[in-house]
């Protein structure tokens, strides 16, 4: 019997990333059924158009549903992926770009902006949740790949949902390695560790041997360079730190940089504008080299690979959002974290990682403190514990007036954020 797979945000120009990494995956993910979710019509028919155009040139016999239905979506599914942006990128203009007024670095998934897309998020993310455990196939999936994934992923395990995390971070880092090492990804293998975007990289296994130390040695300085992020950090941790540690290790010339206007939102708004424009052209029948500037490299591979492994419980080692269950000895076994994990049909069970030095397990500890409010805040609507959330985080409170900075996050979102008027 074939498998139900329902998508909860499918009019994002993502969509067709994840159609091809489906549909590339048919020999161990046998999907019979696909349903496209969105609220937008206008927008899920044009993505829409486009996945169904490109099922149809690589011969794909199941059925592809659209729907702003979001009940009909999850009934009976097997997986229910939820990719949702809550606000649009206007909401994410507002997260990059408000929090530099009040001396803050804005983005869209750490500090002052990821608190607010949190906020915005959580309650809207577990709302479907609800309904896939009513309506979902028995023993029904939640994927999440909305930011912030491990927020949002603790807040539905902590509910009570079958759900796992999944970000593009662990799969691009290991694809970057790959390549620098010439060899098959298929054989490399990290030691990720850490929370959603506040991770390190502590080896590089190829075919069981760590090959990390002779990377830092050769090209260390170049690795950072395209990272943009400063080189005596990976020689102090012996580690590749996560893009997004550039918040903490270089906040100045962040914030400098986001002053000078320069913000991610408004080039994703210009890419979305011509993505969509192609997406109408009905001789388009595969996703465009377009789509690759939009961010999220290979996440059609890395969603489509857990999904596989879910549902025929192959085993494959797969870095995910998951409940710790004592892998880090340093947090409590139902805290959510980012780790290598053996996929099966019983979900991710993440592997035991050896102890973290004291700059990584304090940072990690600040940051899963902001963690905990930040999500109370966000189904509560109190505003003295999203004050507390603003005062834990180690990218706010040091540096400004959470007081002010939470009321002008609070009016600017205020038509997301009904719990808190």
């Amino acid at each position: 019997m074939g498998v139900k797979v329902a998508v909860i945000g499918g009019g994002s120009t993502y969509t067709p990333e994840l159609i091809d990494g489906l549909a590339n995956r048919s020999a161990r993910l046998p999907i019979d059924a696909l349903t496209l979710h969105d609220i937008d019509a206008e927008r899920l028919g044009v993505v829409g158009g486009l996945a169904g155009r490109m099922l149809s040139r690589v011969g794909w016999p199941g059925r592809l549903q659209l729907t702003g239905d979001r009940a009909a979506a999850v009934d009976g599914a097997d997986f229910v992926l939820v990719q949702l942006r809550i606000g649009g990128q206007a909401a994410r203009l507002v997260d990059e770009t408000l929090p530099a007024r009040f001396g803050t670095i804005g983005q869209e998934t750490t500090g002052a902006g990821g608190f607010a897309k949190g906020l915005r998020t959580i309650p809207v993310v577990l709302e479907p949740a609800e309904l896939v455990a009513q309506r979902g196939a028995p023993g029904a999936w939640i994927v999440d790949f909305t930011n912030p994934v491990g927020m949002v992923t603790q807040a539905l395990l902590d509910d009570g949902h079958r759900a796992i995390g999944l970000c593009n971070v662990a799969i691009t880092v290991q694809r970057s390695m790959a390549s620098l090492l010439g060899v098959d990804p298929d054989r490399v293998q990290l030691e990720h560790v850490g929370l959603n975007h506040l991770s390190w990289v502590r080896a590089v296994h190829v075919d069981g041997v760590d090959r990390l130390p002779e990377l830092l040695a050769s090209r260390g300085a170049a690795i950072a360079a395209e990272m943009d992020l400063p080189l005596d950090a990976f020689r102090r941790l012996g580690a590749i730190p996560s893009y997004y540690l550039r918040y903490y290790y270089t906040f100045d010339a962040v914030l400098a940089k986001q002053r000078d206007g320069h913000t991610r939102a408004q080039e994703v708004i210009d890419i979305e504008a011509r993505l969509l424009e192609m997406y109408r052209d009905p001789n388009l029948d595969e996703k465009p080299a377009l789509l690759a500037d939009r961010g999220g490299a290979y996440y059609s591979e890395a969603a489509a690979q857990l999904l596989a492994s879910l549902y025929d419980g192959r085993g494959d080692v797969q870095v995910v959002d998951v409940r710790n269950g004592g892998a880090l000895r340093e947090l409590a076994d139902n805290e959510v974290v980012e780790l290598p994990a053996t996929i099966d049909r019983d979900g991710a069970h993440p592997l035991p990682q050896r102890p973290l030095p004291d700059e990584m397990r304090d940072l990690i500890s600040q940051v899963k403190d902001y963690e905990r409010l930040a999500i109370s805040a966000a189904r509560s609507g109190d505003r003295a514990v999203a004050l507390a959330a603003l005062r834990a985080n180690p990218l706010v409170g040091p540096r400004t007036d959470p007081k002010a900075l939470l009321a002008a996050l609070l009016n600017a979102n205020r038509r997301h954020l009904p719990r808190f008027f």
